[in-house]
């Protein structure tokens, strides 16, 4: 990634700070050798990049050549990630950036070697299982070692730290406090279990890694090489920029755009900041607000589908169901938290009268640009609409050929967008430093740039409508998008008429570029996902996580809000100093479950993405606090602020962020569960982006004019009526009713699909621990019959009385994973009470915040007119 250089400017005290070097050193690596050296180093991040595009094809089942399985495949990703780390970072601060030291070749053959053990010797390790002879433990243990260097070179200390403890812990149980002690393990023992099997370091994350986020990070390299990025930033500046705080609101559609693609805050932050920021101080937004506004932005992308930091797909594995359904859960507290930001810009600008830049002369005014905007919209719908039913005609009409003309079809798109975009200058990165008397136009703007959304509408429709995996529909939108990269240029140097000379190559030379830096990017999150392993292998090895469950049940003394609270501070500090992914791998495996336990003893029954959601949310929130966010060291950098002011001012600003869990957790609705029909979805939707757009105008002081301190009262019951009208209506409508155990198998024959069912059980689990709980348990699609349908879940149950016992539970179910266990016994299931809908709530808070506008709106008249003219 290209990023232009500070210039020397106003320094308001805070040191200067090179931003090239800063994202190199987070994301790609700091060194940039000569030579030979460059050339393996580049060389290297390019066969890891075709490695996993191969894995990813079709191609080795459909040749019978280079198919490996899932152990084998993460060995040598990890293989790869760790020569490349010891390659591109620095030791130290003061080592060489321009040659790699003897030391660092050394340490990074050794370690490839560690990493790719599994797979060098996978059928020698097959025929002794549990039994490590002497090689095995000394490949482990210095396997071990460099990973945690690997892992503070690319990702800092708190990784390495927290990896460490967590290791230490697992010899040294026997000599813990009685709370928290264990029987321990032997040196064998323990590095079989991190090293030599699928539990530790070769588990479950680092199998995302390789089989999913190396090919979305890997995408969104190859987007941003092709321009893409530059088109995202350009086209929000050029639509927004004349609004009020326009390079704000332009700053919060840009860096959501980015973080559509974006693995990384800090580089989203560097990509639209270095434009975006200078402007917002040209048109009167303080330096520290300026750079607060896009940390938040930035860090927002990481919630932001269909990437999400690229947590998303760890979520798939980690809670057991499809990607497309984490996409639909997580997309409107996304949505609604960057437009109550856009928000919270208009209430900083309307507050300090900032103005936005002008249009250029003669561009269009008033009605002709929302003539042409609603022509614009109406056109992509109308396309749309032909795209999809044409498509399903298509595959309907042509059968097995319908792939290919899919494909002419798409390819002749393709052409033309080009020759039509090739009508408009071409888009070149503007200098954010110099003065920018009028916006770009918007018209040219948009239209010079179209065919980058191809990719991305061939990755959506594969995963949406052709339902194909994520790892497969990634690698075909990929591939598409090296068609691109590569022939954009000519295409657009024919349609231009200008020479054709060089622009083949050059687009070769962008599709390496993207090849190694989408490598180059995956080093940190390898890394980070293999010393996550160390945390995860540690809490199956020795059950802390049930230790923590009772930690926090005694410190929270069962009540559930303090524990809720307790699991979110918890979460922000262990996600200080950690990228995305390692970050929702600790969270999500230590504090997950206590929320599903100790909610669960509580009456707090939710779906466990809602779960995951919560701690996810938390964890990303030490991305913007001070002092370790780094996020807000790179804006603090651009705007030449203090960076610990620019974290406290984003913080502030990522509240809003930050109630949504609460809300969610609470009120699964705005995951989109339980929706019954299109009203029902489009009251979620308003009654969401309303609540939350009045928790900003709340927090922020402002809604038409300066809140008085009973007004700001007012917005913040207004929104959470809003987000959770249950509270008040279950104070009058009790919201389940109590029924014999015995009707699940009625309730199982006659819900509708996706329908979830709440039940108290009782029972000794294995370990020997009594419990008595509730379990959302899912029931998924209809069956023949309701016993049929309970088996699809994994339960097989028989009646005793009033109750159900629990004969079988069939293992890797979502019965299981429900901490379900045979012999437990179903004391009672609650059904939905029969009372009227809970949005009825929503009418005296619409009624309130009516009385509050008013009021406002008076006042503020009032204060006009007492101005003299």
């Amino acid at each position: 990634m290209n990023v232009p250089q500070q210039p020397q400017g106003e320094q308001n005290g805070a040191p200067e700070i090179d931003l090239a070097q800063l994202v190199a050193e987070t994301d790609t690596g700091g060194r940039d050798p000569k030579g030979l050296a460059r050339a393996v180093l580049l060389g290297v991040a390019l066969v890891w990049s075709l490695f996993q595009l191969w894995i990813a094809s079709p191609l080795p089942f459909a040749l019978g050549f280079g198919v490996f399985n899932d152990t084998e495949s993460r060995s040598l990703h990890l293989g790869f990630a760790l020569l490349l780390a010891f390659l591109a970072y620095p030791a130290f601060g003061k080592s060489p950036r321009d040659r790699i030291p003897v030391a660092d070749w050394v340490l990074g053959l050794i370690a490839a070697f560690c990493g790719s053990y599994l797979f060098w010797f996978y059928g020698a390790l097959a025929t002794r299982p549990g039994a490590p002879i002497l090689l095995d433990i000394v490949v482990a243990i210095v396997g071990l070692v460099l990973l945690l260097e690997a892992a503070r070179r690319a990702l800092g200390l708190p990784m390495v730290i927290l990896a460490v403890v967590f290791i230490a812990y697992i010899f040294a149980g026997p000599y813990m406090p009685d709370m928290i002690a264990h029987k321990g393990a032997s040196l064998g023992k323990g590095m079989s279990h991190l090293w030599l099997t699928t539990e530790g370091v070769f588990g479950v994350a680092l199998g995302v890694s390789s089989g999913f986020i190396f090919l979305f990070v890997l995408f969104g390299a190859l987007l941003e090489t092709a321009g893409a990025g530059n088109y995202f930033i350009q086209s929000a500046i050029s639509m927004l920029g004349h609004l009020r705080g326009g390079p704000a609101k332009a700053a919060v559609v840009a860096s959501a755009s980015t973080g559509l693609i974006s693995g990384s805050s800090i580089a989203n932050v560097v990509t639209t900041g270095t434009f975006t920021i200078p402007l917002m101080k040209r048109v009167g937004y303080r330096p520290d607000k300026a750079a607060a506004v896009e940390v938040a932005a930035s860090v927002d992308g990481q919630i932001m589908p269909p990437v999400m930091g690229a947590a998303a797909f760890l979520m798939v594995e980690y809670v057991g169901i499809p990607y497309t359904q984490v996409l639909k859960h997580a997309v409107l507290p996304a949505l609604i938290s960057y437009i109550a930001l856009f928000y919270i810009v208009h209430l900083e600008a309307m507050k300090s009268d900032i103005r936005g830049i002008p249009r250029p002369p003669g561009a269009p005014q008033g009605m002709a640009r929302v003539r042409s905007a609603l022509m614009t919209v109406c056109g992509f719908i109308v396309l749309a609409g032909a795209v999809y039913y044409g498509m399903g005609w298509i595959k309907d009409l042509a059968g097995a050929a319908a792939k290919w003309i899919v494909l002419a079809l798409l390819l002749a798109g393709y052409v033309a967008l080009i020759g039509f975009s090739a009508r408009f200058p071409e888009l070149t990165p503007d200098d954010p430093n110099k003065p920018m008397a009028y916006l770009p136009e918007a018209g040219p703007t948009l239209k010079s740039g179209l065919h980058y959304l191809l990719p991305v509408v061939v990755l959506i429709w594969n995963l949406m409508v052709e339902e194909m995996s994520p790892a497969l529909s990634a690698f075909w939108a990929t591939m598409f998008l090296v068609l691109i990269v590569v022939t954009q240029r000519p295409l657009f140097a024919l349609f231009r008429k200008h020479a054709l000379a060089g622009t083949v190559q050059h687009g070769l030379s962008d599709l390496f570029t993207g090849l190694v830096t989408g490598a180059r990017n995956m080093i940190g999150i390898g890394i980070a996902t293999a010393a996550a392993g160390i945390i995860v292998g540690t809490v199956t090895l020795t059950g802390i996580g049930l230790v923590m469950t009772e930690f926090v049940e005694v410190i929270s003394g069962g009540n559930l809000m303090v524990m809720l609270l307790m699991v979110a501070v918890i979460c922000l500090i262990l996600g200080m100093g950690l990228p995305t992914t390692a970050n929702y791998i600790v969270v999500s495996t230590l504090m997950a479950p206590v929320v599903v336990e100790l909610g669960s003893q509580s009456g707090l029954l939710v779906p466990l993405i809602a779960v995951h959601m919560f701690v996810f949310y938390f964890g990303l929130m030490a991305d913007v606090t001070p002092p370790v966010g780094l996020a807000s060291y790179a804006a603090a950098g651009i705007a030449r602020t203090d960076p610990i002011k620019t974290g406290v001012t984003a913080f502030g600003y990522s509240i809003r962020t930050a109630i949504l869990p609460f809300m969610f957790i609470f009120n699964t609705q705005l995951l989109l569960i339980g929706i019954d029909n299109a009203a029902h979805l489009v009251i979620t939707i308003v009654s969401a982006i309303v609540a939350n757009l009045m928790f900003a105008a709340g927090t922020q002081g402002w809604f038409v004019t300066r809140n008085r301190w009973w007004e700001s009262l007012a917005l913040l019951l207004v929104t959470f009526t809003l987000f959770r009208p249950g509270f008040w209506w279950d104070m009058i409508y009790p919201p389940y009713v109590d029924a014999p155990a015995t009707q699940l198998i009625q309730v199982a024959d006659t819900a509708p699909d996706g329908a979830r069912q709440r039940l108290w059980i009782e029972g000794t689990t294995i370990e020997g621990k009594e419990i008595s709980r509730g379990v959302l348990l899912p029931l998924g699609d209809k069956a023949d019959n309701g016993r049929a349908r309970l088996a699809k879940v994994g339960l097989r149950v028989v009646p005793m009385g009033d109750e159900l016992q629990v004969m079988q539970v069939q293992f890797g179910s979502r019965a299981e994973k429900l901490g379900i266990e045979q012999g437990f016994t179903i004391k009672t299931i609650e059904n939905d009470a029969d009372r009227p809908a809970k949005e009825w709530m929503m009418v005296p808070a619409l009624l309130l915040l009516g009385l509050v506008y008013w009021v406002q709106r008076r006042r503020r008249d009032s204060a006009a007119a007492a101005v003299p003219a």
